[in-house]
């Protein structure tokens, strides 16, 4: 098992990774990424967005989708993990424990002060796991978003 940062070679495992994962969240049609938008957000001159990959006997079964939040309270930047998934045949191998703590090593040699993340509310398996990894979940904050034609909307 090897977790390392990802490399531009491995765009199309991490494609086909960020595919099962919308399939798992049931959402198969909802990817509109390609091989060519990853590499630019993950790999161009101004790249902002981050992963790390996990290798079981060479071949990249799981991924870590990551970039830099900031709290204004600690004075520092955070980890904001976007996705992190582990295909069904790697399950239960440690793969997603070692990715997290391929995270929590960037975070602390970096100085971030933290690490979040959102889930599923349904997802009882990703719930379980991060209970196991000691994460707590957080209270009080709901998450909201703006996008499609309200963020256009709000643009003019």
């Amino acid at each position: 098992m090897i977790v390392r940062r990802a490399r531009t070679d491995d765009v199309p495992a991490i494609l086909r990774l960020i595919r099962a994962l919308a399939a798992y969240e049931r959402a198969p049609d909802a990817v509109h990424a390609t091989e060519q938008t990853l590499a630019a957000t993950l790999f161009g001159p101004d790249a902002r967005v981050f992963a790390h990959v996990i290798e079981i006997d060479g071949e990249v079964v799981g991924v870590a989708v990551w970039f830099l939040n900031y709290s204004t309270w600690t004075g520092r930047p955070g980890l904001y993990l976007e996705d992190l998934f582990v295909s069904e045949a790697a399950r239960g191998t440690g793969a997603g424990r070692a990715l997290f703590r391929a995270l929590a090593r960037e975070a602390v040699d970096q100085g971030y002060a933290r690490i979040d993340w959102a889930v599923l509310d349904w997802n009882e398996p990703a719930k379980r796991f991060y209970r196991a990894i000691g994460a707590r979940r957080q209270t009080g904050w709901e998450p909201w978003r703006l996008d499609g034609e309200a963020l256009e909307a709000m643009a003019r």
